[in-house]
């Protein structure tokens, strides 16, 4: 396996530089504050972005899966962009449910029930034979998956205060470009190198060996996390209050009483704001699926057919995203700035997808736009989640992130479903890049224009 030392460089190099940016990016006024906080990062941080990796792998890798998989069972563009939206509709339904889950059980439990059933149900890809098996896992997936990402949002919302969320949440988008790289490297060379060993596909083999490790760091989660700062052993006294001083009143409060969650969600619901939150979420995440899901088709249809060279060439933008978008969120974090930072990047991502309709003949051009597109999108989104924590907290924070995420993800049903549709009566997503330009677009205008100020008090 030649790729495993880079990869493992990768996810180390990764995670420290995201681990320094938590503690690095907010002016440090106070020496001692900036000692706390890089001693939480380094605690809690690299680990959940291990997971976070590995968790969205394991969503996005039929994106590689169906350079071989549509050709095996016969799947067409439009039964693989239903497959791959399917994974959004338990998503979506279980996402709130989990994080008052978290909220009542708490985050390693919760996390730990996360990644063994999401790695029972991806290693259990390797066995689909026909669309509804297909249908059926990715489905169960999304169900075990749900609540993941917006339980880490919600979970470092106790340990890190306003002003350094931004580093913190670019971590975990950081993950979705490092599982960008991973699959890159990895993917492409299980597909061909072992393709027949044992009578499997390459396909099968890639779901088997990328869904394996999310069962292992499931077992390590129940031991190495707490669920909050007040749990922590390694953690001092002294310590300990000023987190609660400096995060405020972030931690659900009456946390395992059905009465504070329905109050929570009903909070949640009747808050306009949250909405609009779901709508800009939605659109990012149009674009970034897009990227995720359909990036190695794209560079395939430049007319690059080796399935390891494919995977190679998905390397370049997300390695590029990931550390364009923590550079990015370090100066969000420093200068105090959101709206504009959040509606540059969005701007800029959609005229960069945009501009991937010129068919230009440049290889290296369209490789070009798409890294830039990937940076800037992949940027808006930890500059985004940086604001709506700003307005939710306590009890309001567990079943306000997780709607606006549930709400906001409906673009996974949407998203691969209308392109698939989209490729196969046109053949060209040219159409559906207009379309995630315009919705970008949209999202900078709706944060610009909807939200006020850069210190909004908390709901």
């Amino acid at each position: 396996m030649p790729q495993s030392l880079p990869a493992k460089a990768t996810i180390a190099h990764a995670s420290a530089a995201a681990s320094a940016s938590v503690y690095e990016s907010a002016p440090a006024s106070d020496a001692g504050d900036a000692l706390l906080f890089r001693k939480i990062a380094w605690r809690i941080v690299p680990f959940l972005f291990l997971c976070y990796v590995v968790s969205f792998l394991d969503r996005i890798n039929i994106g590689f899966a169906q350079l071989q998989m549509k050709h095996d069972l016969g799947f067409s563009d439009a039964m693989y962009g239903l497959g791959a939206a399917v994974f959004y509709v338990g998503y979506v339904f279980c996402e709130v449910p989990s994080n008052l889950l978290l909220a009542r059980f708490g985050a390693r439990r919760t996390f730990t029930r996360i990644m063994l059933l999401w790695g029972i149900a991806s290693t259990g890809m390797m066995f689909v034979s026909q669309p509804s098996h297909f249908y059926v896992l990715r489905f169960l997936l999304g169900v075990f998956e749900a609540g993941f990402f917006p339980g880490i949002v919600l979970y470092l919302t106790y340990w890190f205060p306003a002003n350094r969320r931004a580093a913190a949440i670019s971590v975990f988008f950081a993950g979705v470009a490092v599982a960008g790289v991973l699959g890159g490297l990895v993917s492409g060379w299980i597909m061909r190198d072992m393709s027949g060993v044992l009578g499997l596909h390459g396909w099968q083999w890639m779901f088997a060996i990328e869904g394996a490790p999310a069962i292992v760091l499931a077992g390590f989660a129940f031991t190495y996390l707490v669920d909050r700062p007040q749990d922590a052993a390694w953690l001092t006294s002294d310590e300990k209050a000023r987190v609660a001083a400096l995060c405020g009143d972030s931690r659900p409060h009456g946390a395992g009483h059905g009465a504070h969650e329905k109050r929570s969600l009903l909070a949640a619901l009747a808050n306009p704001r949250v909405y609009l939150f779901a709508f800009i979420y939605f659109s990012l995440t149009c674009a970034s699926l897009t990227l995720n899901f359909w990036m190695p088709l794209m560079i395939r249809d430049f007319g690059v057919t080796d399935v390891v060279a494919v995977s190679l060439y998905t390397v370049v933008p997300n390695a590029v995203g990931a550390v364009g978008l923590i550079l990015i969120a370090r100066r969000s974090d420093r200068t105090g700035e959101r709206r504009k930072h959040f509606a540059c990047c969005t701007i800029g991502g959609g005229l960069a997808l945009a501009a991937l309709t010129l068919h230009l003949h440049s290889f290296a051009a369209m490789l070009a736009c798409l890294s830039i597109a990937a940076t800037l999108i992949f940027a808006a989104l930890p500059i985004f989640w940086a604001v709506p924590t700003r307005y939710l907290s306590g009890n309001a924070a567990a079943a306000g992130i997780a709607l606006i995420s549930s709400i906001g993800i409906t673009s996974g049903i949407v998203s691969p479903w209308v392109i698939g549709l989209i490729r196969t009566r046109t053949g060209s997503m040219d159409l559906a890049v207009y379309l995630l330009a315009a919705l970008l677009a949209l999202s900078g205008a709706a944060l610009m224009l909807g939200v006020k100020g850069e210190g909004a008090p908390r709901a």
